[in-house]
């Protein structure tokens, strides 16, 4: 049996299906702002792009997190 995804990525599906993109795209419109912190990333795309406050800042954790990883950030 598959374990079942936890942590930011567990919101991935429900973030495609209800704004349209896929999770790539918006890890690359976040990663084109800069000077934000974590939370004013999560109030850009709350007030940019009328995303709920769970699906964006599990957007933003987990882009954060792999830029961290990467040594990007």
């Amino acid at each position: 049996m598959a374990d079942k995804v936890k942590g930011p990525a567990s919101y991935f599906p429900a973030i495609e299906a209800k704004y349209g993109r896929p999770i790539a795209a918006w890890k690359a419109l976040i990663r084109e702002q800069t000077g934000l912190t974590h939370m004013g990333l999560v109030g850009w795309l709350k007030d940019t792009h009328g995303m709920g406050h769970g699906h964006a800042n599990a957007l933003v954790a987990d882009t954060l997190r792999e830029d961290t990883k990467d040594g990007k950030g």
